[in-house]
């Protein structure tokens, strides 16, 4: 696939749940630039990630709607003109999901199908693209990870990513909605959560460090992951977006450079030019769900659309640095300085 892909969407109706969030707003620009026909579905839930400063300099060229996508009806009319879906509404949080499991159901299961019913019955030519997890993995048998595992999550929400993620195959095979799923590994950079570390550990890392504060490390900080910068993964949804022969599939969509949480405190250190690390025991309800390590084998996705992560670790989390220092006091609320020692 070459840069016509890009092309594929000018003027084109795009939908992107979830669109005031990390990945949503992010992707959001990239169709902007492109001369997409953008509508941002969002429900703005507290805690959730959706900030209307994501969308700061580009809020006079999408269309927003604040709906919560498990209401049938209103998806029904939001669907209808839409050529291209990015399904990237979800609750994200591990920890949350076995805190309240009732919500991560209704959530990354019921409300996947609500949107996958209003295709089916008022859009079904339309492509969904749908922002699966490589939690649906669970601890790798080896390393790296390719689609061929066996999909064992770990956690409440892992188990419901995985069956959000098999209504799009469903509904693709049977019901003949286009729709294929991109399992995500660690994606970070601007317009990321940080006002609380239950969305992944990156942001709050990244956080910890600007502020000058001790990151903490669980174990030795051996444990191997791989990151993907938000441009490119913006990228990757951009191309399984205009790709048929993405239809129907999953892939894998990771970095290039694993790297152990103790390297990646000392480069996110480096980096900021601040910061500490400290390492301490594992809390037994975040050990009962690690993984351990792991990093993802993207060769299916690269060769199916011809994408390669482009931006480095380090110039990725430089750049991420930079947003945040500019535009802290937007994603973390002021607190008192005793709540920040």
């Amino acid at each position: 696939m070459t840069a016509e892909y890009r092309e594929l969407y000018r003027d084109r109706a795009v939908m992107i749940t979830g669109g005031l969030g990390f990945i949503g707003s992010n992707l959001a620009r990239r169709l902007v630039e492109l001369g997409a026909d953008v509508l941002l579905v969002d429900s703005l839930i507290p805690d959730s990630g959706g900030n209307l400063f994501n969308i700061d300099g580009i809020a006079d060229r999408v269309r927003v709607n604040v709906a919560d996508i498990r209401q049938q009806t209103t998806m029904n009319h939001l669907v209808r003109d839409r050529d291209v879906i990015f399904s990237l509404a979800g609750q994200v949080s591990h920890i949350d999901s076995m805190r309240d499991p009732y919500t991560d159901l209704e959530i990354n299961c019921r409300s996947q199908l609500t949107v996958l019913e209003a295709c089916r019955n008022h859009n079904p030519k339309v492509k969904v693209v749908f922002a699966g997890t490589r939690q649906v993995y669970g601890r790798p048998d080896s390393l790296p990870v390719d689609e061929s595992h066996l999909v064992r999550p770990t956690d409440v929400n892992g188990i419901n990513k995985a069956a959000g993620e098999n209504y799009h195959l469903v509904y693709n095979n049977v019901f003949g909605v286009s729709a294929c799923s991109l399992r995500l590994t660690n994606v970070y950079g601007p317009r990321q959560l940080i006002k609380h570390d239950r969305q992944g550990f990156i942001g709050w890392f990244i956080r910890l460090a600007i502020q000058d504060q001790a990151i903490h490390i669980y174990g030795d900080g051996s444990q191997l992951r791989d990151f993907v910068y938000v441009d490119d993964a913006a990228d990757a949804f951009l191309r399984a977006g205009a790709s048929d022969a993405c239809n129907g599939e999953v892939f894998n969509v990771g970095g290039d450079e694993p790297i152990s949480h103790r390297d990646l405190t000392a480069l996110l250190i480096k980096v900021a030019g601040r910061g500490s690390v400290k390492y301490v025991e594992w809390p037994a309800s975040k050990k009962a769900i690690d993984i351990g390590s792991f990093y993802a084998d993207s060769t299916k996705f690269k060769r199916t659309t011809g994408w390669t992560p482009a931006v480095s670790l380090a110039d990725g989390l430089r750049r991420t640095v930079e947003f945040y220092r500019a535009h802290f006091s937007e994603y973390v609320p002021d607190e008192p300085e005793a709540e920040r020692l």
